[in-house]
């Protein structure tokens, strides 16, 4: 997806779970496009990816509307995911990381260390952080050796946040951000370290912890959790 689509669907992730679109409120390609400055095609990827996300459902022959969502929608499917990746991650460190994926790994961690050295971020760095965690997470999912979680991490896609492309940023206060990403950053530090010695139950646990503090960066950062709308998400 281009840089613009990029924008604006992780502005609407972030619109949809603030409450700031409300569920029902309808969103058609135009209106789209002219309020955030950018041509139908980023808009049109956008929406379509946010329905696939199960963030968005259909409303008539061309528009989507914002689906109705709990907390605990938003809960059950960011356990799902972490009981997934974080069985990928045990049995990635029983099998031992070939050279290829733990170089892919350090370069994701060295990208990261670049972004979040200078003390805060800008929205092009969220984007280029969104790149190397997606990136992060597939190659440990490839290093387990177990085709099955990838296949069941992509029928688990559709579910509100189950994605780890699923990507809510705040451009209104990106020094919360900052701490929130490189907090998630730290993380793969430490996933990293349980992999390379080959520390099942402990990378395991990492990864379940990486993904429930998807939920938990509210309550840690100041805000609030329960209601879908009150929720901001980070994977």
């Amino acid at each position: 997806m281009s840089k613009p689509g990029q924008r604006v669907l992780a502005a609407l992730r972030q619109m949809i779970l603030s409450g700031e679109l409300t569920a029902g409120e309808r969103l058609a390609e135009i209106p789209t496009a002219e309020r955030f400055a950018v041509s139908r095609m980023p808009v049109r990827l956008a929406l379509r990816t946010l329905a696939q996300e199960g963030l968005l459902e259909r409303s008539g022959a061309r528009g989507y509307q914002v689906r109705a969502l709990t907390g605990a929608d938003l809960e059950g499917a960011v356990e799902v995911r972490g009981v997934l990746e974080g069985l990928a991650a045990r049995q990635a460190a029983e099998r031992g990381l070939n050279a290829a994926t733990r170089a892919t790994l350090e370069d994701c961690l060295r990208r990261g260390d670049r972004l979040f050295a200078k003390g805060h971020v800008r929205l092009e760095d969220l984007e280029e952080y969104h790149d190397l965690n997606r990136a992060f997470h597939q190659a440990i999912v490839a290093a387990s050796g177990n085709p099955a979680i990838g296949l069941a991490l992509g029928r688990h896609e559709h579910l509100p946040f189950a994605s780890v492309s699923a990507l809510a940023v705040d451009a209104e206060d990106l020094e919360r951000e900052y701490r929130r990403f490189n907090f998630a950053h730290l993380q793969h530090h430490a996933v990293f370290d349980a992999l390379v010695r080959g520390q099942g139950a402990r990378a395991e646990g990492i990864m379940r912890e990486h993904a429930q503090a998807t939920l938990g960066y509210a309550r840690w950062f100041g805000g609030e959790e329960g209601e879908a709308g009150a929720v901001r998400v980070l994977v």
